[in-house]
């Protein structure tokens, strides 16, 4: 059972409301001792970081800083923890850290906002090892249109600096992600997307009708490209708004397999970004192995089970190198 977490924001966590702890010693739903009990293989890191909070200040410069606070934290994580932790930039490096029983650390962007117009970022953000890009959040900004409950701008798609962003991205080699896109947005990085695309933390629109989550057209789309998406454990996108339920887990899990077949469902739990919930059946790493044992009993193979849990994603890295 070796798993890989395509999304989690607990480097936010750390960095703005858990000063003091680390990912050895945190209440925080990603950890240390968690990821070891949940047999993680890899798990990729978000740098997360919110226009709203600086909406009075520099807006989407103040934004990169914090990208930029959060690589640097990382780094420090990485230096502390290197018997257990080690950073990882590719396949290659994923199954080199496992054969010395390391967890691997992949860092993502989640809000290509931070681009801010400037092309030259893509390339200091992929030096720093930023292998997987989240275009968007729930604002507009210089790449193309977040989700969003207007139709209208639900139709809206890349802007031409967008557009030339996804190109770059095939180009260096760094996982272009559909996730908060726009209806619009997913379409168009569908279509000039060079490299492999992924939804790293969405579910399904047929069983929850959020504009989050994906559509049977999107998830066939996104399967005819390759592409996987992660379950997320967000109870507003899995189906009750306050409550993330293991039996909704599985429902989309199954629904991804039906619709998108068996190398299109993967893991993208959104752990330490989940607010709001009353009651979560798996509220951190360790509780994984309960989604395992539903699923098996829904009747899925050790196979299948194995592609969910890192085949698929492992899959979709394997084409960075």
């Amino acid at each position: 059972m070796n798993l890989i977490d395509m999304h989690c924001d607990t480097l936010m966590r750390l960095l703005e409301e858990k000063k003091g702890q680390n990912l050895e010693n945190t209440d925080c739903s990603i950890s240390i001792p968690g990821m070891k009990k949940a047999g993680t293989l890899a798990q990729f890191f978000a740098c997360f970081t919110c226009l709203e909070d600086f909406m009075e200040t520099d807006g989407y410069e103040g934004c990169y800083r914090q990208v930029l606070k959060m690589v640097s934290l990382m780094e420090e994580q990485l230096a502390s923890f290197s018997d257990t932790l080690a950073p990882a930039c590719s396949f290659d490096e994923i199954m080199e850290n496992a054969s010395k029983g390391k967890i691997s650390a992949v860092l993502t962007v989640e809000e290509g906002g931070i681009i801010n117009g400037k092309m030259k970022r893509l390339n200091t953000l992929y030096e720093k090892g930023i292998r997987l890009m989240t275009l968007m959040w729930n604002y507009e900004n210089c790449l193309g249109y977040p989700n969003s409950r207007d139709a209208e701008i639900m139709k809206k798609g890349l802007k031409p600096f967008g557009v030339e962003a996804v190109e770059r991205m095939g180009e260096l080699k760094m996982l272009v992600d559909v996730s908060h896109a726009s209806d619009g947005t997913f379409y168009d990085i569908i279509r000039y997307a060079k490299g492999p695309v992924v939804a790293s933390h969405s579910n399904c629109r047929a069983l929850c009708a959020h504009p989050r989550n994906l559509s049977d057209g999107m998830i066939r789309a996104l399967a005819d490209k390759g592409g996987i998406a992660g379950l997320n454990f967000y109870g507003a996108f899995l189906g009750t708004e306050k409550d993330s339920k293991l039996e909704e887990m599985t429902a989309h899990i199954l629904h991804m397999i039906r619709v998108g077949g068996k190398e299109f469902p993967a893991i993208g739990t959104d752990f330490d970004g989940i607010e709001g919930m009353v009651h979560m059946d798996i509220p951190r790493a360790e509780g994984m192995k309960k989604l395992w044992e539903a699923l098996r009993k829904k009747g899925l193979s050790e196979e299948q089970l194995e592609l969910i849990w890192c085949g698929n994603a492992l899959r979709v890295l394997k084409e960075l190198d």
